[in-house]
């Protein structure tokens, strides 16, 4: 898809972060936009300056959990807009505890937002693509889909399973027009770690605030940098787009070390 120029695409999490930056960066491709997120606020500050003359721009509250909402949510935005070219499941949130610790209804919120809600969105779209005979998904799982950290358990549960799931969508639509990326951005700087349901941070720390402020330390990357990654990977049609260089060495790492990355990332962290 070289051109994205009256394109229509969707996005969830479009309220802040990279959703907000992804909305920005298409709509000067010239693409038109379905925009939703939980956060009604959110969604109309990134929705107000693109309105302009000649761009499509709709926009949904959305709990992407909620699979009847979002098979609506795909009614409506093909009632809308009368197709869709590029799906991306970016809506996502993060707990910090350990898996002792853990509560199952944390547990149970975060896989449905992450996990699901990719789950939801894909399979929404998917007949609208197949019919078309054209289309992107592009599902974001995270560098922690990739390596596991103590006290992420159930975040890498979600990003471990939105890889695999899009790994098998992929070899799936070969042969089709139909296009599947999985992105996998490293330490981002959006609001995740502050919304995120914190209990225990790596170090054994409960101080939301300090861990905040140690994630936007760590965190090399703007959302702006990764929306124009992710819109580049889209471009050349990526199966795997791999956002930051701190994604790309633990990528790498993880392929050399597949037993003992832990070891050596632990090191790493405790330097930082």
């Amino acid at each position: 898809m070289q051109s994205l120029a009256g394109k229509v695409a969707v996005i969830t999490g479009a309220g802040s972060g990279i959703g907000r930056a992804l909305a920005n960066h298409l709509a000067d491709q010239g693409c038109h936009l379905a925009l939703a997120d939980i956060d009604v606020e959110g969604l109309e500050a990134t929705a107000a300056p693109l309105r302009r003359d000649g761009l499509q721009l709709s926009t949904h509250p959305l709990d992407v959990s909620d699979r009847d909402a979002v098979h609506a949510f795909a009614v409506n935005v093909l009632t809308h807009h009368g197709q869709a070219h590029l799906v991306i499941n970016n809506a996502g949130v993060a707990v910090s505890q350990t898996i002792a610790e853990l509560r199952y209804d944390d547990f149970e919120w975060l896989m449905g937002i992450n996990f699901w809600g990719v789950v939801h969105g894909t399979k929404a779209f998917l007949p609208h693509l197949l019919s078309k005979g054209e289309g992107h998904i592009i599902n974001v799982s995270s560098i922690f889909g990739i390596v596991s950290l103590p006290t992420q358990g159930a975040y890498n549960a979600s990003k471990f399973a939105v890889r695999g799931f899009t790994e098998a969508l992929r070899q799936e639509l070969c042969g089709t027009a139909i296009k599947v990326s999985c992105v996998h951005p490293g330490g981002i700087r959006t609001n995740i770690a502050r919304s995120a349901r914190f209990y225990q941070g790596i170090d054994g720390r409960t101080d939301a605030t300090k861990a905040a402020a140690r994630f936007d330390k760590l965190a090399r990357t703007s959302a702006d940098q990764a929306a124009q990654i992710i819109i580049k990977g889209i471009k050349a049609g990526q199966p795997r787009i791999m956002v930051g260089a701190d994604a790309r060495f633990l990528d790498h790492l993880q392929r050399l070390l597949p037993a003992n990355y832990p070891r050596l990332l632990g090191k790493l962290l405790k330097k930082s």
